[in-house]
């Protein structure tokens, strides 16, 4: 029965989540009521061929509007927005609100702090939303208008009459192995606020007190000419996860050549990790002192104890992820893809 799994796997990936299952049942239910006790592989495909193209099918159950993009593209269109516009949005109020509170705060200017990020805030996402918004849909307009990948997917006039023949060119992805849209929202997320953080270290990361008249920043963890001078393999790492996010949402699952990529992605983070962390110039003396002063130890023990205790934790993390994305290939590979079935 793996024409019908993969047959519904186009179907589900086009419905709406809210109701997706009962969909599903529902369709494999009018399915299995089509077909005899022990359907041959022509049954099947006669079945399927009736039930038609998989795309139509599921926009038949769709409560979304399609009129501004295409019926071919409206869904990764949608995706891409509620994945770009939060990420777009949390750069910028972030880089927004260390802009605001260098220095002493005191009581009267807190309030003014406050209300220049509200303001200002507020301002900011109509402006980041509205170019988010603009700039992705004239993409798609020229996508759509262009008829790039119709020929495959679309509903036009100039589509192929579909057949259950075409399941032949889709793998069908166990769900073990598969990635989940959260995931990549996860990634570029996770992306967008340490690389928003690491350029804006010595606004965001140091020490604050209350003071009695207000929460003033004493002095920045880290210092960020230091910093600075590693930008290329900072760029180079965030570059390499925001390529392994996108190819992740482009395979829907931990093939070979995705855990491949992330192993290489984060064995190259520690790698640039360390050299970060071993620069002798890495933290602010003020804050060193600070922290040595407060706990009563020697300075020098808390700078090596400090960054060794934080390169532990993101190795672990680096680790981790290795480890899981070979986990969850290996719990697909005993499992022949589908293509390669129909094939036969």
């Amino acid at each position: 029965m793996k024409w019908i799994d993969v047959y519904l796997q186009e179907v589900e990936r086009r419905l709406p989540e809210k109701n997706r299952e009962d969909i599903l049942l529902e369709i494999r239910s009018t399915i299995e009521d089509m077909l005899p006790e022990d359907p041959t592989e022509e049954e099947v495909k006669g079945v399927l061929h009736e039930l038609g193209d998989p795309v139509k099918l599921a926009q038949g159950y769709s409560e979304k509007p399609m009129h501004l993009i295409g019926p071919c593209y409206y869904d990764t269109y949608i995706s891409l927005i509620k994945m770009i516009l939060p990420i777009a949005i949390t750069i910028s109020l972030i880089t927004l609100v260390a802009e605001n509170i260098m220095g002493s705060v005191d009581e009267g200017s807190l309030i003014l702090v406050i209300l220049t990020i509200v303001g200002e805030g507020v301002w900011r996402v109509i402006s980041v939303g509205m170019q988010v918004f603009f700039w992705i849909t004239i993409i798609f307009a020229l996508i759509e208008r262009v008829d790039l990948g119709k020929e495959d997917e679309g509903l036009g006039p100039q589509r192929k009459k579909w057949t259950p023949e075409n399941l032949k060119k889709v793998a069908h992805v166990p769900k073990k192995r598969a990635i989940s849209q959260w995931e990549v929202y996860g990634a570029f997320l996770w992306t967008a606020i340490w690389g928003t953080v690491y350029f804006h270290a010595d606004q965001l990361l140091g020490i604050y007190e209350n003071q009695g008249a207000g929460l003033t920043f004493i002095t920045p963890a880290l210092n960020q000419d230091a910093l600075l001078s590693y930008w290329p393999g900072v760029v180079l790492v965030i570059g390499l996860e925001i390529a392994l996010a996108l190819l992740k949402l482009l395979k829907k699952e931990w093939t070979k050549g995705v855990v491949w990529f992330n192993t290489v992605q984060e064995l190259l983070f520690i790698g640039i990790f360390f050299w970060i962390i071993t620069d002798e110039r890495l933290f602010q003396p003020a804050f060193i002192s600070y922290i040595a002063d407060f706990f009563g130890v020697n300075a020098a023990q808390v700078e090596s104890g400090l960054a060794w205790r934080i390169a532990a934790i993101f190795i672990i993390f680096a680790v981790w992820n290795i480890i899981d994305g070979w986990v969850k290939y290996k719990k697909g590979t005993k499992k022949t893809k589908v293509r390669h079935e129909l094939v036969k």
